[in-house]
């Protein structure tokens, strides 16, 4: 499925920036990139848009049920059903099967922090690893259920493409199905007709006798 190369872009795109916002040292290899202090920020385009270096432990807006590993075996989860769902709707609108595979990247990107970043960088167990967040952005400010927000909370790459994902498939999805409907009502409608024209016409009428009578 080439669709999966989208899938490929955004994980390698997501995993290089977390790595370059957070930093990264192998001596073997002689890689060296010193990242953000955690919790610093960086001006990108004012103060509309800024870098800032966060460390997410559960979902979105920093909730956490407190078993570190839930995320991560959620994701597992999710990854391979989109997978599974892919393959099958293979021969489906290139919209749709667009969608699944940024939903798929994302899903990837997030996994990937959350199963090696504790072991690699922190010294941690597998699966306790932390998602890294850092593109900040200065939308609006509102308040919601007694909690003011003056920015829109930090999210990476991973995290714009589930986002995208998900929209573009509320968007197109249903349009799709209801196309797909339309068709197969048309083909059927096509099939009736062919078929009753396949049938041969008589060409006059048989008498009792066995002997067909044709006038004219």
């Amino acid at each position: 499925m080439k669709v999966l190369y989208v899938t490929f872009s955004v994980v390698i795109a997501d995993q290089l920036t977390k790595l370059l916002i957070r930093g990264l040292q192998i001596p073997v290899l002689g890689i060296k990139i010193i990242g953000m202090p955690l919790y610093s920020s960086k001006q990108i385009i004012g103060n509309f848009l800024r870098f800032t270096y966060i460390e997410n432990p559960g979902m979105a807006f920093g909730i956490d049920f407190g078993w570190k590993s839930f995320f991560a075996i959620f994701s597992i989860v999710a990854s391979v059903a989109i997978f599974i769902y892919l393959y099958k709707v293979r021969n489906e609108s290139k919209v749709v099967r667009f969608s699944l595979a940024l939903i798929l990247g994302g899903a990837i990107g997030n996994l990937i922090d959350r199963v090696f970043y504790g072991p690699l960088f922190d010294g941690t167990a597998l699966f306790h690893g932390r998602v890294v967040d850092f593109i900040d952005f200065n939308f609006f400010n509102f308040s919601l259920f007694g909690y003011n927000f003056s920015r829109f909370p930090v999210f990476n790459i991973a995290d714009a493409s589930v986002t995208v994902g998900v929209i573009m498939l509320l968007i197109f999805h249903r349009r799709t199905v209801e196309e797909s409907g339309v068709r197969a009502a048309v083909d059927a409608k096509s099939g009736e007709g062919a078929a009753m024209s396949d049938q041969p016409a008589s060409a006059g009428t048989e008498s009792p006798t066995g002997e067909s009578s044709v006038k004219g």
